[in-house]
C-alpha cells in the first residue's frame, strides 16, 4: 500500500494525539497549559511584526490563528496561496499554525503556512521565555527560527 506524501503530517499528529490521550494528558501538565506555568497559549507578534497570531488549544493538539495585520502594505487576503480556490479568503481568521503537540519542553510535529510566501512547512515551537517563542520551520533539512513576542497575559 502506497501512502500519500501529504498524509504523513496527519498520521504523525494522529499518532501524537493518541500518545497524548494514553497519556492521560500528563504532557499538557508538563507544557504549562494545566500547570499554571508560562505556555505557547496566548498572542504572539511575530518576528517582524507584520501580524499577531493567538495560540490555543485545537482538540489534543495546539494551533494558532492570524488574528491582526499589522502591516499596511499587506494584502487583505490569503493572494499567495497555493490553492487558487483560497487566494480570495480574509487573511484575519486564518489558521496559520496546526498540529503541534508537546514533547519535553518543545512543540513538535506541527504545520506553519506561512501566507506571505504561500507555503507550508514542517514546524516546532520552544517557548524560549515567558514572553518569546521561537518557532522553527523546516524545508527538507534547512530549518530557520523567528523569535515571536507575546503581546499581553494569557
Amino acid at each position: 500500500m502506497t501512502l500519500n506524501p501529504r498524509s504523513r503530517p496527519t498520521a504523525l499528529a494522529l499518532s501524537a494525539a493518541l500518545a497524548l490521550l494514553a497519556g492521560g494528558g500528563a504532557a499538557w501538565a508538563q507544557s504549562g497549559a494545566a500547570s499554571g506555568e508560562p505556555s505557547v497559549f496566548g498572542r504572539w507578534l511575530t518576528h517582524d511584526k507584520s501580524g499577531i497570531i493567538e495560540i490555543r488549544r485545537c482538540g489534543n493538539a495546539a494551533c494558532g490563528t492570524l488574528v491582526k495585520v499589522l502591516d499596511p502594505a499587506a494584502p487583505r487576503n490569503d493572494a499567495n496561496n497555493p490553492d487558487p480556490a483560497l487566494r480570495g479568503r480574509d487573511l484575519v481568521g486564518i489558521r496559520v499554525l496546526s498540529g503541534f503537540t508537546p514533547q519535553g519542553g518543545r512543540w513538535e510535529d506541527g504545520e506553519a503556512y506561512d501566507p506571505q510566501a504561500g507555503r507550508t512547512v514542517r514546524a516546532r515551537m520552544t517557548l524560549a521565555s515567558p514572553d518569546r517563542l521561537d518557532v522553527t520551520g523546516c524545508i527538507l533539512v534547512v530549518c530557520r527560527t523567528k523569535h515571536w513576542t507575546r503581546v499581553g497575559k494569557d
